[in-house]
């Protein structure tokens, strides 16, 4: 039973949506009515405003990262459980009709409580591939294929395996990233639109 209230301890919180209260409190109306129609950062800086955004990528990073730490403190399998609560809360919130971001930010605050050398090491791979490439999905991608790799190495195969999962999630996610990025049609970094 502890272990399925770590799992919806972590979604309740995981599900909180930041994009659309924080659009909304800045009275510019709601997210899901522009651009891709997800809450998530990206879609919040088609409003035009930076600011906002980053605050959705930090506060829907920090929700993953705080289920992760809240329930390690009771056993450390409760935050994995959490973590990955949080992470489904983003993609699927009860109080949108399960229609979340992209989980791209929940899963570097998951990744941030729970390993956060892999955090290090996706910021070096999306940096990397967002330099050479200007695809920030394509380099988003790319870091969450690296980044259960390199956990194998540097922390417990339940993180690794974890994180395994919660990639093919974003991939599955990205799905319409990934026809675009294929069609050549893909926004860069920095283009209009």
């Amino acid at each position: 039973m502890s272990y399925v209230l770590a799992l919806i301890f972590g979604y309740l919180l995981g599900s909180i949506p930041f994009g659309l209260l924080i659009t909304r409190a800045a009275g510019l109306g709601d997210v899901r009515q522009i651009g891709s129609g997800n809450i998530g950062a990206t879609n919040v800086l088609r409003t035009g405003n930076k600011g906002l955004a980053a605050a959705t990528l930090l506060l829907d990073a920090l929700k993953g990262t705080a289920a992760a730490l809240i329930a390690g403190r009771f056993a450390p399998e409760f935050a994995l459980l959490a973590g990955f609560g949080a992470f489904l809360g983003h993609l699927f919130p009860v109080w949108l009709g399960f229609k979340g971001g992209k989980g791209v930010a929940t899963y570097l605050g998951v990744l941030l409580g729970l390993a956060w050398q892999g955090m290090l090491v996706f910021a070096a791979v999306w940096l990397a591939m967002a330099f050479l490439f200007r695809y920030s999905s394509l380099a988003a991608l790319t870091a969450a294929v690296v980044v259960p790799i390199a956990l194998y190495f540097i922390s417990t195969p339940q993180i690794a395996g974890l994180f395994g999962l919660m990639s093919l999630i974003v991939f599955v996610m990205h799905r319409a990233n990934i026809s675009r990025l294929l069609a050549g049609n893909e926004s860069k970094i920095g283009a209009n639109g």
